[in-house]
């Protein structure tokens, strides 16, 4: 339908999660009939943003610091980590309140036949902080999905010898469900009821 740097604009929308072809042109569409102002501010914004920001070195969250508010915080209790997917998920579990101890971002989880293997989710990066900070617990919050259990269960057998307790969130989330979509009541619950995958000792 659309053509030159129209089609372009459309083409790039649509690299966006949830926009398909109907949606990416009336975006198109809105942007360019749009106050020319605006749509520069927008623009800026993004090239800010991807410019500025960075995984740190330490959680591997995407931050404008390095390293993150969440590694810098000495209030914060560094022998508990709680490994999620993505970024966006630590922000889910924070505006919960029910959890103050550090974070570990994967970014990925295991998916063989993607060839999505124990180095792309930085393994070794989760097995390094585990032993810098002596940590006592680590909470797997990983959405129940199969690659989030294939996942949880690699994690669970490979840090079984280097803490003393591995938990998981509760299975008040559904099977097949993900964190970005669970309400912050459902969050917390699974959070106070987190259980055991695995106790040494």
């Amino acid at each position: 339908m659309f053509q030159g740097l129209l089609a372009e604009l459309e083409k790039n929308l649509k690299r966006l999660p949830g926009i398909g072809s109907k949606s990416a042109q009336r975006l198109a569409m809105f942007i360019l009939n749009d106050d020319k102002a605006s749509a520069l501010k927008l623009a800026n914004s993004i090239k800010e943003a991807v410019e500025t920001y960075t995984h740190c070195s330490v959680c591997n969250m995407l931050s404008e610091t390095d390293p993150c508010e969440f590694c810098s915080d000495d209030n914060r209790d560094n022998q508990i980590i709680c490994v999620v997917e993505n970024t966006q998920d630590i922000y889910l579990i924070e505006n919960t309140h029910a959890y103050n101890g550090t974070y570990y971002v994967l970014n990925d989880l295991l998916s063989p036949l993607d060839g999505i293997g124990p180095e792309q989710i930085n393994f070794a990066g989760l097995q390094q902080l585990i032993s810098k900070n002596k940590v006592s617990e680590v909470i797997l919050a990983l959405s129940p999905s199969t690659e989030g259990e294939t996942t949880m269960n690699f994690l669970a057998e490979e840090l079984a010898s280097q803490t003393d307790k591995i938990t998981r969130l509760s299975t008040g989330l559904p099977f097949g469900g993900d964190i970005e979509y669970t309400s912050s009541l459902t969050l917390i619950n699974a959070f106070k009821r987190r259980y055991n995958v695995k106790e040494n000792g």
